[in-house]
């Protein structure tokens, strides 16, 4: 009779093995019923500010919020949406009306706004953004920064059908 005596190199490959075919079965269901929609994060709507004006910069610029947004179900990217963006910059506090503005979105679904470097906010540098029109329902993101030295942050939208 054989006796198998597995080595820790053979438990931690059948283990990583296991996780990678569990995980690529869960992705495939996921896949199949279509892309989910975005969750609202925790403290994304501070201080938002309803109709904020569309702006072709936010302040005198230096800083990109960049980002697409798209259909849940299908995952097609949504043109002309609107999405509105703030935060605690070298020239204003998110809280601050001109610390606002809102940008659409183009043919592939794709935005972009240029704004003051952020800077930490409670020891966090992150950014604000919100969909708030009425077609979808409203999801508002706030994306932490890898570094405060960071000189553009993007942020994703997948939205649902109100």
């Amino acid at each position: 009779m054989t006796s198998f005596k597995p080595t820790r190199r053979a438990i931690l490959a059948t283990g990583t093995a296991a996780l990678f075919t569990a995980g690529t079965g869960l992705l495939v269901s996921a896949r199949a019923k279509g892309l989910a929609p975005t969750p609202s994060m925790r403290g994304g709507s501070n201080n938002y500010r309803p109709g904020a004006p569309i702006v072709e910069r936010i302040g005198g610029g230096g800083f990109w919020m960049t980002g697409t947004v798209r259909r849940a179900g299908d995952g097609a990217p949504l043109e002309g949406q609107r999405i509105q963006i703030w935060a605690h910059t070298t020239e204003g506090h998110e809280r601050d009306w001109h610390s606002h503005g809102a940008t659409l979105t183009d043919a592939n679904g794709e935005f972009r706004l240029e704004m003051p470097q952020i800077v930490p906010a409670f020891g966090q540098p992150h950014g604000h953004l919100a969909y708030d029109d009425d077609a979808f329902k409203t999801v508002f993101l706030r994306p932490i920064m890898a570094s405060a030295r960071d000189t553009s942050l993007s942020a994703h939208f997948v939205l649902q059908p109100a």
